[in-house]
């Protein structure tokens, strides 16, 4: 279930991408870079009319460059990603609102019973057995019934909820990647417009600054966007974690709750 669960994620992870570069690109050259050309030739003729003309920042010019594009495509995959966690977060933290285990208040469960209260459990959907609730009660009622020993019982939730915790954590690698990815390849292309402006300092020198403005906007630019993008990808990253750990405290509470305080030993009687 583990591994089928890791492939579809993968496949997931590849389609997305490729549906983001498809669509980012199709608009970049269908309307965002037409119309940032056209902005350009506009401005340069004003420019040429009137020297003392000042352009205005369009949202077109500032995002035109491949850097901006690689950002947006990037910003998309990771929102992907992040969107499929939380939907199956909130699949999960569903489930916390069902009463699995029909118990009601006063009731109590002894060792011999537990296989009986795991039935429910088993009787799930596939998908939803594998959720992380079932899987902490089924362990524990098992635990329970084999060991009769509440503390392992609470042991067996606790390592169960911490696992968990810890592979959520891990899936969202290839996310903190693209976060950390994005102000990088905006560094990128502020390198490379600089690196435009000094090759053309003797434009500038001799009175000639359009090209020099022109590449210190491409550097200026892509930082620019590739900062929003970063801000809303972390953002989107944090509530996503809120999320995951809150759900894994729920299913202890749950456990706790529902299970724990319902479990009894019976004492042993010396002859």
């Amino acid at each position: 279930m583990k591994q089928q669960g890791i492939i579809s994620d993968f496949i997931f992870q590849v389609f997305a991408l490729i549906i983001s570069l498809i669509m980012v690109h199709a608009l970049y050259v269908a309307i965002i870079r037409p119309n940032a050309e056209a902005i350009l030739a506009q401005q340069e003729i004003l420019q040429a009319e009137n020297p003392e003309y000042v352009s205005e920042q369009s949202v077109f010019v500032m995002m035109k460059d491949y850097e901006q594009e690689t950002c947006i495509i990037l910003m998309l995959w990771a929102i992907s990603i992040i969107g499929l966690k939380i939907y199956r977060n909130r699949s999960e933290a569903r489930l916390l609102e069902r009463p699995l285990l029909n118990m009601a208040d006063g009731m109590s469960i002894l060792p011999q019973d537990a296989r009986d209260y795991a039935r429910p459990v088993q009787a799930l959907p596939p998908n939803e057995r594998a959720y992380l609730l079932p899987r902490a009660l089924l362990s524990a009622l098992q635990r329970f019934g084999s060991t009769k020993n509440i503390a392992d019982v609470s042991s067996v939730i606790k390592d169960v909820c911490n696992n968990e915790a810890e592979r959520l954590d891990s899936e969202l690698t290839i996310v903190r990647y693209i976060a950390w990815a994005i102000p990088s390849i905006g560094f990128l292309g502020t390198v490379r417009g600089i690196g435009q402006a000094l090759s053309q300092a003797h434009q500038a020198v001799s009175g000639d600054i359009a090209g020099v403005t022109a590449s210190l906007g491409v550097a200026f630019n892509s930082t620019f966007i590739a900062l929003v993008v970063s801000i809303l990808i972390m953002f989107l990253l944090y509530q996503l974690q809120l999320m995951q750990d809150r759900l894994v405290l729920d299913t202890q509470n749950y456990c706790d709750n529902h299970l724990v305080r319902h479990l009894q030993v019976p004492e042993r009687h010396e002859s």
